[in-house]
């Protein structure tokens, strides 16, 4: 059987706040977390999700002011 940790365990552990553990749940970007009522599951093994947000401070979408 699975050993499960919680979203505040997880938090910890990976070193994110737990309202950034929570979204990336809901994402599902942390295989095998579940929720159980209003309570994420996340396995004990689960790798820290990569972080994919922008960091360069520049959009990805150009912006075209030359009309």
């Amino acid at each position: 059987m699975y050993e499960y940790m919680t979203v505040k365990e997880a938090a910890e552990k990976w070193g994110l706040s737990v309202r950034r553990v929570q979204l990336l749940c809901v994402e599902g970007r942390i295989e095998g977390a579940m929720k159980h009522a209003s309570v994420w599951a996340i396995p004990k093994d689960a790798e820290k999700p990569k972080d994919e947000r922008i960091i360069t401070g520049k959009y990805i979408k150009s912006k075209n002011n030359n009309q």
